[in-house]
């Protein structure tokens, strides 16, 4: 389920050979007040019942890997990365994307910082 600043995915245990699992993801553009414009990040939830929350920033250039991130930290808690919970529904995935396009005021073609990928973990 998506609303602008939020996704929630869940999977009963076992259903479609996948682990049980309930993420949301909730995100937000901050302002620092020496990298500018930031997308902060907070992945609650549990998988297989252990419960985790993990929190994480992105420059504005590099905010649109967001997916990259998330299946990279669902992975540590235990979800298989082939499992993560922002591919299961690409429409909405989307609607993430142009979500945070829309609050960064960004725009296509906009360079990117080779230098903010390492610092943001891509």
């Amino acid at each position: 389920m998506f609303e602008p600043g939020h996704l929630h995915r869940s999977n009963l245990p076992a259903l479609g050979g996948q682990p049980g699992y309930s993420v949301d993801f909730y995100y937000e553009v901050r302002q620092d007040p020496q990298e500018g414009a930031m997308l902060h990040g907070r992945l609650v939830g549990e998988v297989e019942g252990k419960a985790f929350e993990e929190v994480f920033e992105m420059h504005r250039d590099t905010a649109f890997n967001f997916a990259s991130v998330i299946s990279r930290l669902v992975a540590k808690h235990g979800l298989p990365p082939n499992h993560s919970p922002i591919m299961r529904a690409h429409a909405e995935y989307d609607a993430i994307f142009e979500d945070i396009r829309a609050k960064l005021h960004a725009k296509p073609g906009e360079t990117v910082d080779f230098d903010h990928l390492e610092r943001d973990g891509l």
